[in-house]
């Protein structure tokens, strides 16, 4: 936890309220989201017991299972579920546009969709749960013994590849809806308890004539506020206990209709809260702009969503249930640039971020006071180029080093390297920088009104960079013996249904 975050936790603590750490919201937020609420059997490793989901905050649709732990109604309901997860993916795949992708000769043209799908759950352990189900369902059959609907693997594979989209911070295709709130807010609650929808929608949004601990702590009562899933109340699954004895015993089918009937109602009431509460909570999301990488993050989600869309339509074979070791170190690999990269564009979109690397030495803010805009300097070649210098006061040199490259948010395309580092008498540093770059095509001075930050400017400088290039790895026909050799092709088997859900 960085030292600002602490600080935004102690001030929640202190007025009663969650505290802002950001300036700007650093998530995608689509037109259309798919919430999705789940909710597990206790006791039984990936046992459905019901679903809200919906596009429509005003139109909730309850998916739920009569029998749990009987098969054909698991499956029977991740059919009906299917049917709404993959129209709704569908309706994406339908609007492309073109683009051209890479430089020179290697310049192409592409497609992509126009817009991707967003699937929102309650919090982390809800997209675990959704993993689970799209590993037991990708597998099924659709022919011989236990078959199932063909929309059923179909599913699988699309739960597969959100909750793996999950993993990625720049992505906002799959997201829990805690891990975007924590991400903007601060209380003064602990990490546990902000995993605790309601709990944490307290802090940030508490009810009229009360404050956030407050609002926490009516929070804990599930009679009011039932968990927000996957798991459930032990009271509640008592009672439950009871509704599934009912229907299990009914001595007639009018009997069994009316305890489904009752379980529908109680499980409709169970859900009710959390679906007003993500929604609640995606509108306080929604007040604020959004972050000048966020755009960019959600290109490269259409992307993803439009390669994966094109290979399911293609007849795809479900995602392997292993990774081989020349896909799991690009998939490591990718997991690494994609934090960094999400780190970096955070600090760049909002100065609050910002301020965390000023703390770590890895940014310094101070004021121009000496300015060279039309310096030029004569290159190796011969060559003179406009390379303005200017002199930045600041209150402490962090961890700049003579010799090091930055950049300014407020200029992300000019490098500036750092030439001097001096302490004055007064106590502050100067640094020194020359700039290159973000001029446009002139190497003549003056450079263009506005390239150039000017006397009095405060500026920002920072060692982070949004333009690091992922490391290159080896294809995977030179994968080394060490590794397996080159990987196989994936080819699904009937053991991959039996595997031990973790």
């Amino acid at each position: 936890m960085s030292t600002l975050r602490v600080a935004a936790a102690l001030e929640a603590a202190a007025t009663g309220r969650a505290a802002p750490v950001t300036t700007v919201r650093h998530v995608h937020l689509a037109d259309r989201p798919l919430v999705l609420i789940p909710l597990s059997l206790a006791g039984e490793a990936c046992a459905p017991l019901a679903a809200m989901v919906g596009t429509d905050r005003d139109a909730p649709v309850l998916l739920t299972v009569p029998n749990p732990k009987d098969r054909t109604d698991r499956f029977h309901f991740a059919a009906r579920l299917a049917g709404h997860v993959l129209p709704y993916c569908e309706t994406f795949a339908t609007d492309t546009e073109s683009y051209e992708y890479g430089r020179g000769k290697a310049r192409e043209l592409r497609e992509r969709s126009t817009d991707a799908p967003q699937l929102i759950v309650p919090n982390r352990a809800g997209v675990g749960f959704l993993r689970l189900l799209g590993r037991s369902t990708r597998f099924r059959r659709t022919e011989g013994p236990y078959a199932v609907d063909p929309a059923v693997p179909r599913l699988g594979q699309w739960l597969s590849w959100f909750t793996d989209q999950n993993e990625f911070p720049t992505s906002s295709l799959c997201v829990g809806l805690t891990q975007m709130l924590t991400a903007h807010w601060a209380t003064g609650q602990s990490p546990t308890e902000d995993a605790h929808l309601p709990a944490l929608m307290g802090w940030i949004d508490p009810p009229p004539d009360t404050d956030g601990p407050t609002a926490a702590r009516q929070a804990e009562d599930p009679s009011r506020f039932p968990p927000a899933g996957p798991t459930t109340d032990p009271v509640f699954d008592g009672m439950l206990t009871e509704l599934y004895t009912a229907i299990g015993q009914a001595s007639s089918e009018r009997r069994r209709a009316a305890a489904i009937r009752q379980l529908e109602e109680q499980l409709r009431t169970q859900l009710l809260p959390t679906w007003r509460l993500m929604w609640r909570g995606l509108d306080l999301l929604e007040e604020r702009s959004a972050g000048r990488s966020v755009a960019s993050r959600w290109q490269t989600d259409r992307d993803r969503f439009t390669g994966f869309a094109a290979y399911v339509a293609d007849g795809g074979l479900p995602q392997g249930r292993w990774e081989h070791a020349s896909g799991a170190a690009r998939r490591l690999a990718r997991l690494e640039d994609a934090a960094d990269r999400y780190a970096s564009e955070r600090a760049f979109d909002d100065p609050l971020v910002m301020a965390e690397y000023e703390l770590t030495g890895e940014a310094v803010v101070g004021v121009v006071t000496v300015a060279n805009p039309s310096r030029t300097v004569v290159s190796s070649s011969g060559r003179r180029l406009l390379r303005p210098s200017l002199t930045l006061t600041v209150p402490h040199s962090g961890r700049l080093r003579v010799g090091d490259e930055v950049r300014s948010p407020a200029r992300t395309g000019q490098k500036a390297e750092v030439l001097a580092i001096r302490r004055t008498e007064e106590g502050p540093y100067e640094i020194d920088f020359e700039l290159s770059g973000g001029m446009g095509r002139s190497q003549r001075p003056p450079p263009p009104p506005g390239t150039v930050p000017e006397l009095g400017d405060e500026v920002c400088y920072t060692s982070l960079s949004v333009f690091t290039l992922p490391a290159a790895l080896p294809d995977d026909a030179s994968t080394p013996w060490t590794h397996g050799g080159p990987p196989q092709p994936h080819a699904p088997t009937d053991d991959d249904a039996n595997e031990a859900w973790e």
